[in-house]
């Protein structure tokens, strides 16, 4: 099939792509995103869940409008909350646009616990009154809860959005962007790497050493996130999106990590699974730590993604839109059953450690370390993806249409 050559939108100039700060946003229209996201809203009956450690005490009455803090929170009612009350809802046909809140997971893409409550401080249930009752749910939250919601939305039959960690930087970028384009550039981008065998990263440590991991893919399908869901289906997206991903069939090989407080390790992957961290600077106690937890629940060292970003946006300093940065590259260790893979909650030990994590690679993240190259093997053929950071000529002429498919 011939490519159909598209002019190169704005975006994706090389000034931009070098400082994506340069790039202009519209201002962030509520209205828009929904009506794009989810076409059609006429008839559909919306809700907004929110989360806390103390939800029946901080949800009454709006009381955590009166405190210090819960940033996401305050966002999801200013921007969300009072914009479909002040007339979003009705422009757009929809009804309800109540709060509700749950108990914090303290964990990415850990379960949620039944209990929520509303404003008047009443305790509900998630599975006997939310998910039934409403045909979309905006899940506005501290950590992300895509997997638990992508599976009830299968089971109650409503749509969703998950915008954890939502702050201003991604108010004015990542979901202020038109989700239409969005799609069809991370569908260009599926499209070139679709029915890949294998990808190859290398990592370029500061000390001279490469390390590499190979992901083995055995020609699946690609899959994207791009936002929409248009329609009726139930399904739940994650925004801000952007992404191509895969769920790798085997892995092995070595990639660096950089914990939370700023230790760094080199992780040994064997069939698909971490089985060992070792120390190349920092607290040897955090390294201990990961191996203790390897050794009592292997689980949460399986690989269980493998992503690459899509958009052009600038830094938020939140994965959520960080990892969608054309680019860059993740790992996800953990479930991944919401991207049709086969790691469920009930594989591991202990509930609070069936999350999915994300391990992401990017230049404010991780300084330390340098994405010197990813190679992805398709029809037998190798093609560069990722080169110091940067899409390659072949993901650029994916985008712009020239490649045939």
């Amino acid at each position: 099939m011939q490519a159909t050559t598209t002019s190169l939108p704005s975006y994706l100039e090389e000034r931009v792509l070098r400082d994506p700060s340069l790039r202009e946003f519209p201002p962030f229209d509520v209205a828009r995103l929904l009506s794009t996201v989810f076409d059609p809203t006429e008839g559909c009956r919306v809700c907004i869940l929110i989360d806390f450690e103390e939800p029946a005490a901080l949800i009454r009455d709006f009381a955590f409008l009166g405190k210090e803090g819960f940033e996401v929170q305050k966002n999801a009612h200013r921007h969300f909350y009072q914009e479909l009350q002040a007339g979003v809802m009705k422009d757009l046909g929809m009804s309800g646009g109540e709060m509700f809140a749950y108990r914090c997971t303290r964990g990415s893409n850990l379960d949620l616990e039944d209990e929520v409550w509303n404003t008047a401080g009443e305790q509900l249930s998630l599975d006997g009154d939310i998910y039934p009752g409403y045909d979309i749910i905006l899940c506005i939250s501290t950590f992300s809860a895509t997997a638990p919601l992508t599976a009830k939305c299968r089971e109650f039959g409503f749509r969703g959005a998950t915008m954890h960690g939502m702050n201003e930087i991604i108010l004015k970028s990542g979901l202020a962007v038109d989700y239409d384009q969005v799609s069809a550039d991370a569908e260009r981008m599926r499209l070139a790497m679709t029915g890949a065998e294998r990808v190859e990263i290398e990592f370029g440590l500061e000390d001279g050493r490469l390390l590499e991991a190979t992901l083995e893919l055995g020609g699946q399908e690609a899959q994207k996130s791009h936002g929409l869901c248009k329609g009726r289906m139930p399904d739940v997206a994650n925004l801000p999106a952007g992404e191509v991903y895969f769920v790798p069939r085997n892995a092995h090989g070595q990639f660096p990590m950089k914990y939370e407080d700023g230790t760094l390790g080199i992780l040994d992957v064997v069939d698909r699974d971490v089985v060992k961290a070792t120390l190349i600077e920092g607290s040897e106690e955090t390294i201990s730590e990961h191996n203790t937890r390897l050794a009592d629940d292997p689980m949460t060292g399986t690989l269980g993604e493998l992503g690459f970003g899509t958009q052009v946006l600038p830094v938020s300093y939140q994965d959520i839109q960080d990892e969608k940065v054309l680019g860059t590259c993740h790992l996800a260790t953990g479930r991944d059953d919401h991207l049709g893979g086969d790691i469920v909650p009930d594989m591991f030990k202990k509930h609070e450690n069936s999350t999915h994590d994300d391990i992401l690679f990017a230049p404010h993240k991780t300084p330390n370390f340098n994405l010197s190259k990813v190679r992805m093997q398709r029809a037998g053929r190798w093609e560069v993806i990722i080169e110091d950071f940067r899409p390659s000529r072949y993901i650029m002429d994916a985008l712009a249409g020239r490649l045939e498919q």
